[in-house]
């Protein structure tokens, strides 16, 4: 919050911030920096893992631990996306495991308003062009006209 707060007084721009998912309380960790002055939020960041190479019994990361991202952590982003959305005002940027339109109108419907689409990219250079592209089908398919409409939809 107090970088927040510092940040806030010298930037232009909207600010927003992203938290990791990293942590005890995401939400507590939200209503920070909203209070501190944060225009948006964007959760989440890669969690914490690690491997280990069975024939050596050593860490396969040199430092031991790193970010763990793409789909496994879409279930724990979409979790705290619809947990922030209930105790915030601010705008949120959902990301996390995306890798289709379905899990985009989710992420929606946990309350984000826009999406990020980061480890998919990897795995196939066209998933945000066949997400866009698949979109309209699936907001059809629930009857969904407006994407604003479904913004915290779940209940």
């Amino acid at each position: 919050a107090n970088l927040v707060k510092e940040v806030k007084k010298v930037c232009r721009k909207p600010l927003i911030v992203k938290l990791s998912p990293n942590v005890t309380d995401i939400v507590l960790m939200a209503k920070a920096v909203e209070s501190a002055g944060a225009d948006a939020i964007s959760l989440i960041n890669t969690l914490v893992g690690m491997r280990i190479n069975l024939k050596t019994g050593e860490p396969i990361i040199s430092i031991k631990k790193g970010g763990y991202s793409g789909p496994g952590i879409y279930p724990v982003a979409l979790r705290m996306i619809y947990e922030v959305y209930r105790n915030v005002n601010i705008p949120i940027i959902g990301m996390g495991g995306v890798t289709n339109a379905y899990e985009v109108l989710e992420m929606m419907y946990a309350g984000a308003s826009l999406i990020m689409v980061g480890a998919q990219n990897l795995v196939d250079p066209l998933a945000c062009k066949k997400i866009i592209e698949d979109l309209p089908k699936a907001m059809k398919e629930y009857n969904i006209e407006n994407l604003q409409d479904i913004i915290g939809r779940a209940k």
